[in-house]
């Protein structure tokens, strides 16, 4: 499970990481948490295809909600 953040900020919901996705995909980052280095970490707009996986809003202290990322040739789908 990654960390998400939009502009900076931990989100309050998974709402609220769609909304900014979708309106600018740069706006949110992942946060790799493994120790093992096999996660990507930077803006979601910059991310290689793929599934991702976050928690939020803070991965380490407050797992609230869960969401999926699908980046697939540049098109970005969140669930």
């Amino acid at each position: 499970m990654q960390g998400v953040f939009v502009d900076g900020s931990r989100p309050k919901s998974k709402k609220a990481v769609k909304e900014a996705a979708s309106d600018n995909p740069a706006r949110v980052s992942l946060q790799a948490t493994s120790i093992f280095g096999n996660e990507y970490d930077g803006r979601l707009s910059d991310a290689p295809d793929g599934d991702y996986y976050f928690v939020g809003p803070d991965p380490e202290r407050q797992r609230n909600f869960y969401g999926h990322v699908k980046v697939s040739n540049g098109v970005i789908k969140i669930d």
